[in-house]
């Protein structure tokens, strides 16, 4: 919950989902400094969950995409204004991360 009216909070954010088919074996995560909790799951598809909440008067930008491998997670705010963003990456077993072109280690939970 916000501490200060008009300032973002990601835990007052509803969380939106976006699915990509993927056919490949090595995934690079791109999250921009933002929060991402890299999860191994039974999937056959990539599940990105975003939580992104926007401070009064912000004028945001957002962005998810995958391109040729590589997994590019947007979000933040132009101007005097702030904004509070997490992902969640849920990815099958059988791919390697990488996070920002390094290996990683996946850091969430499949539950």
């Amino acid at each position: 919950m916000s501490v200060l009216p008009g300032c973002a909070d990601v835990d007052d954010a509803a969380p939106e989902k976006k699915t990509f088919a993927f056919d490949g074996r090595t995934l690079d995560v791109r999250s921009h400094g933002m929060p991402a909790d890299l999860v191994a799951t039974d999937r056959d598809d990539i599940e990105v969950t975003r939580w992104f909440d926007v401070g009064f008067g912000a004028d945001p930008h957002s962005e998810w995409r995958l391109r040729a491998g590589r997994l590019d997670l947007e979000a933040g705010c132009e101007g005097f204004a702030n904004c509070d963003t997490r992902f969640r990456v849920e990815v099958p077993k059988s791919v390697t991360v990488l996070r920002g072109g390094r290996a990683t280690k996946l850091t969430g939970s499949g539950k």
